[in-house]
C-alpha cells in the first residue's frame, strides 16, 4: 500500500522542450539591417516591399540560439510592431508574426528597436537638415529641433510602450510566461558627428552643418536614448544603450577614408531600380543613407550577445581598447 501511495505522490516528469531555440528581432530600419546590404529577396523593393531585411543584420550576428529571425522592417513605426491591424510595405503586424515563430521554436530572446519613425520622424528630420546645409545663411536645423525635440520624445514614448506590451501579449498567446525569455529594448546609435572635414564633408557625403552634426550627437541622440530608457523601465524590460556605439566611427568621421566608419554616408543604391523599378525613384534610391553598415551590425550583434548572457537589466555598448564593442553594465 505504501508503495502505491508513494507512486501517486511522485512529481510528474517535465516534458523536455525539443524545439530549436531562437532569437527574434522586431522594429525599424536600424534593426532590419538597412545599410548592411545583402537584403533578403522579397524585401528589396519587389512588389512594393522595401523592408530591406539584411542577412547581415545584428540579430543574425548574435550567438544566443539555434535560429535567428528578423521581423524588423525599414520605415516601421511602433504601430507596425504592435498587434494593431496595420500594413507597412505590404507587411502586417510584426507582433502577430512573432506568435507563429514562438510556437514553432523556443524563443529565448526578443530584441526590439523602434520609435525613430514615430514623432521623431528620423528620415524627414534628416532631409530637413540637409536642406538647411544648402542655404549658406541658415543657422541650421538645430535651433528649431532643440525646441521641438523634447515634445516629440514625450509623444513617442507611450507608442513604444504599447508596442512592448503587445510583444508581451504575443508571447503569452504563444504560451510563454514573461519570465521565460528575455525582452530587450535598444536605443539608437548616432549616425552624425561634428568631427568631419570642415570644408569637404558635404561633397564627401554628409551635407550637414557642423553645428547640426554636433547637436545630433551630443543632444538629440542622448535625449532619445534617455526617453527609451524610461520606456524600458516603465515596461519592465531590459535596456541596451546604443547611443555611443558608433562613436568616432560616424558617417564622414574618416574624412576622405570611409573604411573605418560604421555609419553610411549618403548612399545611392542603383539596385533599387533593378528590384523596385520606377517605385524606387525618390527616397528608396537613398534609403540606405545614415544607417549602420555591415561592420556595425557585426559589432552590435556581439554586444547584444554579451548583454543577454550577462543577465544585467541594462548596459551600454562601448568600444573597448581593442576597438570592439563591449556591453558595459
Amino acid at each position: 500500500m505504501s508503495a502505491l501511495v508513494g507512486a501517486l505522490v511522485m512529481p510528474t516528469q517535465a516534458v523536455a522542450d525539443t524545439r530549436p531555440t531562437a532569437v527574434v528581432s522586431l522594429g525599424d530600419s536600424a534593426m532590419s539591417g538597412e545599410g548592411a546590404g545583402d537584403y533578403e529577396p522579397g524585401t528589396r523593393g519587389e512588389n512594393g516591399n522595401w523592408c530591406h531585411r539584411s542577412t547581415r543584420s545584428m540579430i543574425h550576428r548574435t550567438q544566443l540560439a539555434d535560429r535567428t529571425f528578423n521581423l524588423a522592417c525599414s520605415g516601421a513605426d511602433s504601430a507596425n510592431v504592435s498587434l494593431a491591424d496595420t500594413t507597412h510595405y505590404t507587411e502586417g503586424s510584426q507582433a502577430k508574426r512573432l506568435i507563429d515563430i514562438a510556437k514553432l521554436n523556443r524563443v529565448t530572446t526578443v530584441v526590439v528597436q523602434v520609435g525613430a519613425n514615430d514623432e521623431p520622424a528620423f528620415a524627414d528630420t534628416v532631409v530637413s537638415c540637409i536642406k538647411e546645409w544648402f542655404n549658406p545663411f541658415s543657422p541650421g536645423c538645430a535651433p528649431r529641433l532643440r525646441q521641438q525635440w523634447p515634445a516629440r520624445l514625450v509623444a513617442m514614448a507611450p507608442r513604444v510602450e504599447t508596442a512592448l506590451a503587445d510583444v508581451r501579449s504575443a508571447m503569452r498567446q504563444a504560451g510563454y510566461a514573461d519570465s521565460s525569455y528575455a525582452l530587450v529594448l535598444t536605443s539608437y546609435a548616432s549616425p552624425l558627428t561634428e568631427k568631419m572635414d570642415p570644408l569637404l564633408h558635404g561633397p564627401q557625403g554628409c551635407p550637414f552643418k557642423l553645428a547640426d552634426g554636433k547637436y545630433g550627437r551630443t543632444e538629440a541622440v542622448p535625449q532619445f536614448n534617455e526617453a527609451l530608457r524610461g520606456v524600458a523601465s516603465r515596461a519592465g524590460v531590459r535596456f541596451l544603450d546604443f547611443s555611443r556605439a558608433t562613436e568616432n566611427r560616424e558617417a564622414c568621421s574618416g574624412g576622405g577614408d570611409a573604411s573605418r566608419e560604421w555609419q553610411r554616408r549618403v548612399t545611392v543604391d542603383p539596385y533599387a531600380l533593378v528590384f523596385g523599378g520606377l517605385d524606387a525613384v525618390g527616397i528608396h534610391l537613398a534609403q540606405e543613407s545614415f544607417h549602420p553598415n555591415a561592420a556595425a551590425h557585426a559589432q552590435l550583434g556581439g554586444c547584444i550577445t554579451q548583454f543577454v548572457r550577462s543577465g544585467s537589466g541594462s548596459a551600454r555598448c562601448l568600444a573597448g581598447s581593442d576597438g570592439n564593442l563591449t556591453a558595459v553594465s
